[in-house]
């Protein structure tokens, strides 16, 4: 059963001979027809970490700058074994043989995942250790106990004792004294201790809590040395066993299924998720790391207790063991080693208003380009609408937020001073539903209504909606994100914030919340679409626009921006766009399982990635409209949707077209275009899975640097209209 095409293989094979036939009969066939036509979307992602890697070797960034690209791959590998992997390694146990799209069981892609992983640890380990020297040079150094002098021991004596060995606990294991419970993350040392004068020898543990500094940083005026705790603490043993000598040792840490089940008929949903957050803290251990000096009676001793049977669960690694931690070594007092400070402009145009959001919002849509541009406009924008005693309602919803987060804040602000609030909270953001917990009884105690969304979909959705009475009616204010209200990711995530207070807009995002709120399924918007109701058929839409005007022999283009490219149905619509003619032009800068470049399947395809100092995350979408790309007949869109099943079905995300001709223009001929154009930061895909960076020219163009020196066409305001009425006096001049 595993081996037999689907039926949607197989409906794509006829469509593929239907396009071949109309073609002519010499038409080629195309190289890739079935499951090998998608790549695997865990060796993608992988592939995307590697080139995450591959930025801490680029000696174009600042060392520091470098560290934190290796910091963020190792981050990176840990969440994909805590999620991914987990799942995988789940499927496999209950037997689950089903294929992924591109063929492969469970079983076989954990071994491909094993393999590519594997590697991918080496190469993080050996980058490390390339850097070491360099961060020496600069005064920035990891040493060794054997490295210590007599003034940093006595030193780091009254500091152990003052501030590292109240916290440490040091556990014997034995029949009194069980194995305890190691947390997710959790960095352990494991000891071969002797008894001095019984000569016994018995195993124990001292976890090193995460609140402890990973890298303790030793006095000294010329340069930072660092001491790791768990030589530390090493040093210091006898403190926690006295009487005894340490005869072996090693480092493991531990990862742990991080997926959450809940329960389909549960009542109350935040205690559902209350409960399920203690158990995903026990979840099994999917990795176990152990260093390669650890003696391998002590690293069976460690599988034993943690119930580590699967040795391919176990990495022996030769290296520093929770490599994720060195991001604790970039200091602010290094400025030199970091990247150039960099201040988010304000928008001119809400300036010109003197800061009155409603002011400029009335006088033309915008969009606000993150984090170029600076997410207060966002937290203003709902701190006016708590503050402003004409705004009656405002509506929010809630993916992921910070810690102190200002917009919480607003909504609690607005609801205390008597306006109706709205909150619609998504509990299921991975990683998130504990701060969403909180988040969302402050709220209810301020007197917000708070809401949940679907029990079996995620809201995924950024919306605002803000109502105010204006001269006697009612005017709503509306933005749409392609990120999450997140103040502290909005200064390095690239995001886009459209305002608007149109009324079809306005109508559409009341649609939306009754639909959140209330179930009530939207059934006649007006401009914006929605998953899992209209989203999906819209682009399906334009991608078929696009093919019937290749077939007429208009020009006939896609261009797009998205995270992740996945969804199985939809690049199978792309490979019969391209077949037909449709030039596209993808920028994706994570997962793709579209193979580009495939002669008879792909070859009017192009994807290409950008990985550099901003993480890519706006959702950009453009359709020619027979006319080429850019152009007035330009359709464009911005999203909080991946093209992948989970957001096209299983989620509530939004497609929200721009309209107005200078954001619009902003999107199009400034956003994309330079995405398309970047050399510096690029890679592209090749139809073999594999990516290579892309070689810039003298003075190769950076997205990301013109993006920050050069301010945006809907946020310029009165400086962009002078700009345009100097060109037109200047123009008549000249014809005079």
């Amino acid at each position: 059963m595993d081996n037999a095409p689907d039926s949607h293989s197989a409906a794509l094979d006829t469509a593929f001979e239907t396009v071949r036939r109309s073609e002519g009969p010499d038409a080629p066939a195309p190289a890739f027809s079935g499951p090998d036509r998608f790549i695997n979307r865990e060796l993608s992602w992988l592939a995307f970490n590697q080139r995450v890697l591959e930025e801490a070797y680029n000696r174009d960034h600042p060392l520091l700058e470098r560290l934190r690209f290796l910091s963020i791959s190792s981050g990176n590998l840990d969440e994909f074994y805590t999620v991914r992997v987990a799942g995988l390694k789940t499927q496999v146990a209950l037997g689950v043989t089903t294929r992924s799209p591109d063929g492969l069981t469970p079983a076989q892609q954990l071994d491909a995942i094993n393999r590519t992983a594997g590697q991918l640890m080496v190469d993080q380990q050996a980058c490390w250790r390339a850097m070491q020297p360099e961060l020496r040079a600069e005064g920035i150094a990891v040493i060794g106990p054997e490295e210590l002098s007599e003034d940093d021991k006595a030193w780091l004596d009254t500091t152990f004792m003052e501030t590292i060995f109240p916290i440490i606990t040091p556990l014997a294991i034995d029949p009194v004294h069980p194995f305890p419970f190691i947390p997710n993350f959790g960095l352990t040392l494991a000891l071969l201790l002797e008894n001095r004068a019984e000569g016994a020898v018995r195993n124990a543990i001292v976890p090193l809590p995460h609140q402890l500094d990973r890298f303790v940083r030793l006095p000294g005026k010329s340069g930072a040395r660092y001491l790791l705790l768990e030589d530390l603490v090493l040093l210091f043993l006898d403190r926690f066993f006295p009487g005894y000598t340490a005869l072996d040792h090693g480092v493991f840490r531990v990862i742990r299924d991080s997926e959450m089940e809940i329960d389909d008929e549960a009542q109350d949903l935040v205690k559902t998720f209350e409960r399920a957050l203690k158990r995903r803290r026990r979840g099994s251990v999917v990795r176990l790391t152990v260093n390669a000096s650890m003696p391998a009676d002590l690293s069976d001793a460690v599988r034993k207790e943690l119930r580590v049977e699967d040795e391919s669960r176990v990495v022996v690694l030769d290296g520093l063991v929770g490599l994720v931690d060195i991001g604790r070594l970039i200091a602010k007092d290094r400025p030199d080693l970091l990247f150039s400070s960099f201040n988010a402009r304000f928008p001119e145009r809400i300036l010109d208003f003197d800061g009155d959001c409603f002011a400029a919002i009335r006088a033309k849509d915008i969009i606000v380009h993150h984090p170029y541009e600076s997410f207060d406009v966002v937290v203003d924008f709902l701190r006016q609408a708590a503050r402003d005693p004409d705004v009656v309602a405002i509506k929010q919803t809630f993916y992921r937020t910070s810690k102190d987060s200002p917009i919480v804040q607003a909504l609690i602000e607005a609801a205390e001073a008597g306006k109706s609030v709205t909150a619609m909270v998504e509990l299921k953001a991975r990683f998130d539903e504990e701060a969403n917990i909180r988040w969302a009884r402050d709220m209810e105690r301020a007197g917000c209504h708070v809401v949940y969304g679907f029990r079996h979909i995620k809201t995924h959705a950024k919306v605002s909606v803000v109502v105010r009475r204006e001269s006697g009616v009612l005017r709503t204010y509306v933005h749409f994100g392609t990120g999450n209200y997140h103040p502290i990711t909005a200064k390095v995530y690239t995001d886009l914030s459209f305002f608007t207070c149109h009324p079809d807009f306005g109508h559409d995002a009341a649609a939306l919340f009754n639909y959140m709120t209330g179930y009530a399924q939207p059934t006649r918007l007006r401009k914006i679409a929605v998953a899992p109701i209209t989203l999906r058929r819209r682009l399906e839409e334009g991608v078929r626009a696009e093919m019937a005007n290749a077939r007429k022999g208009k020009p006939a283009q896609i261009w797009a921006k998205l995270n992740s490219l996945v969804d199985e149905e939809f690049i199978d619509l792309l490979y019969e766009a391209s077949r037909v003619g449709v030039s596209i032009d993808l920028v994706v800068r994570g997962i793709c399982c579209l193979r580009p470049g495939v002669p008879g399947l792909s070859e009017n395809i192009r994807v290409k990635s950008i990985v550099g100092r901003f993480l890519e995350h706006s959702r950009i979408v453009c359709f020619a409209d027979g006319a080429e790309i850019p152009s007035e007949r330009t359709q464009a869109f911005i999203s909080s949707a991946d093209w992948m099943k989970r957001n096209l079905d299983w989620r509530v995300e939004t497609l929200v077209p721009i309209e107005n001709p200078t954001v619009r223009a902003q999107v199009v001929e400034e956003i994309m275009i330079s995405n398309l154009r970047d050399e510096t930061s690029s890679w592209e895909l090749s139809a073999d899975g594999t990516f290579r960076r892309v070689a810039g020219g003298p003075g190769p163009f950076s997205a990301h640097h013109y993006f920050m020196t050069n301010p945006s066409l809907s946020g310029r305001g009165s400086a962009l209209e002078e700009g345009e009425k100097k060109k037109k006096r200047s123009s008549r001049r000249r014809q005079k």
